[in-house]
C-alpha cells in the first residue's frame, strides 16, 4: 500500500491510495496560489476542518459533481446537506468513523468557525489513516499541549502544521508542535497566500523531522 499527498495550496490537499481519493479543505475558486480548478478535482471523500471560507472552498460544488461524501462537525454537515451534498457523515472531536480506504478521526484544534455569519461548530484536525499511512492535519490553530498525546495515539507518518502566524501558529511555535507530533515528516501550510500571512517557511525547521516544503500542484509519496 502507498499514499501521495498533492498539496492545493493554503491549507488544501489531495490524498489517494492509488484507489479513493480524499480531498481536504478545498480551497480553490479565489484562492491566489492555487493551481487546479473545482472541475478538476476528482474524489471519493473530503474533510473539513472547520468553517471558515478558505477552508470550506469549494466543497459543495466538488462533492456535488462526484457523488462525494463530506466529513465535517455536525454544523458544517447540517449546512451541507441543506446546500444539496447528498453523501454526509457528522462527526466531532475524538470521534472516528470507517471508510472506504480506512477511517477519519477528528481531534481538538484551538481556533473559530464561522461561515458567512453563521457559527459552524468547533474547529478540528483530521487525522485520515489511507494507504497505510496516517495522516495529521492540524487544521488552523494555536500550540497546544495534546497535541504530543495526539501524535502518541495516532503515530502520524506526516502532520500539515499551520505556520502562517497571526491566525494560526507561526513558524516558532509550529516547529515546536512538529516536535511534540513526532511524525517523522513535516509539511507546513497556512502561509505565503495572503499579505497577512507568513511568506516563506523560514525558522521552521524541527529537530529530527523532515520539512516538505510544498508549492501547490506538488507531491510526496510514501511508498
Amino acid at each position: 500500500m502507498s499514499l501521495t499527498i498533492e498539496f492545493l495550496g493554503h491549507s488544501g490537499f489531495i490524498l489517494t491510495d492509488g484507489t479513493h481519493v480524499l480531498v481536504i479543505d478545498p480551497y480553490l475558486s479565489g484562492n491566489p496560489v492555487a493551481v487546479k480548478t473545482p472541475e478538476s478535482i476528482t474524489c471519493d471523500y473530503i474533510a473539513l476542518t472547520h468553517g471558515h471560507s478558505d477552508h470550506i472552498g469549494d466543497t459543495v460544488a466538488i462533492a456535488t459533481r462526484n457523488n462525494a461524501t463530506v466529513v465535517a462537525s455536525f454544523e458544517i454537515a447540517n449546512m451541507m446537506s441543506d446546500s444539496g451534498v447528498k453523501k454526509i457523515e457528522p462527526i466531532n472531536h475524538g470521534g472516528r468513523i470507517a471508510t472506504a480506504f480506512g477511517w477519519i478521526a477528528f481531534t481538538h484544534a484551538f481556533h473559530s468557525s464561522s461561515y458567512q455569519g453563521t457559527y459552524m461548530g468547533m474547529p478540528c484536525g483530521i487525522v485520515a489513516h489511507i494507504g497505510g499511512k496516517t495522516f495529521y492535519h492540524c487544521g488552523d490553530t494555536g500550540l497546544f499541549g495534546d497535541m504530543a498525546l495526539i501524535g502518541e495515539i495516532y503515530k502520524p507518518d506526516v502532520a500539515a502544521i499551520p505556520i502562517g502566524d497571526r491566525f494560526t501558529m507561526g513558524a516558532e511555535l509550529g516547529t515546536r508542535a512538529a516536535e511534540m507530533i513526532g511524525a517523522p515528516i513535516a509539511i507546513p501550510i497556512h502561509y505565503k497566500t495572503f499579505d497577512l500571512l507568513a511568506q516563506t517557511a523560514e525558522g521552521f525547521s524541527p529537530s529530527g523531522i523532515t520539512v516538505k516544503e510544498l508549492a501547490p500542484g506538488e507531491s510526496v509519496s510514501l511508498p
